[in-house]
């Protein structure tokens, strides 16, 4: 997929800035996961994670109690 619309990757509940940190974390995760394996990065980890967005893999949802972004 290439770059999809922020538009079509958020509802009307969520805010650009929510899709960002989202993406980062995620990104994290992936950078992470590759590191702990000792496996080579094939492509960037934020277009990785911004591809498992854009195809419902992962969503946000924002906790009440302390404003902080979940990946689900």
């Amino acid at each position: 997929m290439l770059r999809p619309a922020i538009t079509q990757m958020i509802t009307k509940n969520e805010s650009c800035y929510s899709l960002v940190i989202g993406v980062a974390k995620r990104a994290r995760e992936i950078a992470d996961d590759l590191y702990k394996n000792d496996q080579i990065l094939e492509e960037k980890p934020v277009k990785t994670a911004v591809d498992e967005f854009a195809r419902g893999e992962y969503k946000i949802v924002e906790a009440n109690d302390d404003d902080k972004t979940v990946l689900q």
